[in-house]
């Protein structure tokens, strides 16, 4: 089997997750995408609980056909979201899946505060997706949408509600837990 693993804050989960794993879905060979929460973001970000970031990730994945998922991982080790340390575990877990990891353009400046990302690349290939405003080489698909997590949670704060950044069923557990200011039915 082989699985791309899509990490991240999922703070919230928005269209632009969704259009990751369904171009890496459609175009990379892989049978199915993860999606997997930070447990604990390792550079200190402040983050909802990690129960209701789950929750919105598999009303994300509901969108799909099954082919899209929502991994535990990051509870299981219950660690500080260290890539390679999931990796491991992951490699060591399901000795007969093939991972790749995707990440974006926008964190390759990151790449060097990661821990040992040459064993990162070890364990998995490693795809990189041209997300819209970070043009960088080695870089595969069409310009992602230009959304951000910070972009969605700046517009709630606002009071703006973004729906056209957010799927509705994301929107509707957010508003049914009370996250990012959200209250009520819609």
């Amino acid at each position: 089997m082989k699985v791309a693993l899509l990490g991240g804050s999922f703070n919230p989960p928005h269209v632009g997750h969704l259009m990751a794993a369904t171009y890496v879905h459609a175009t990379q060979g892989v049978d199915a995408v993860w999606l997997m929460p930070t447990f604990h973001h390792p550079f200190g970000k402040q983050l909802e609980p990690f129960e209701a970031r789950v929750r919105m990730c598999e009303a994300l994945c509901r969108e799909t056909s099954g082919w899209l998922q929502t991994s535990l991982v990051e509870r299981e080790l219950g660690g500080g979201g260290r890539t390679v340390d999931t990796l491991a575990y992951l490699v060591d877990r399901h000795p007969d899946t093939r991972f790749s990891l995707i990440i974006g353009s926008d964190i390759l400046r990151d790449l060097p505060q990661w821990k040992d990302f040459d064993r990162i690349q070890r364990m998995a290939h490693v795809t990189v997706l041209y997300r819209a405003g970070y043009p960088a080489p080695d870089t595969v698909g069409p310009p992602l949408a230009e959304v951000s997590s910070t972009q969605v949670r700046d517009q709630l704060a606002r009071g703006i509600e973004p729906s056209e950044l957010v799927p509705s069923a994301v929107l509707q557990v957010a508003r049914d837990e009370g996250l990012y200011g959200l209250r009520g039915p819609r």
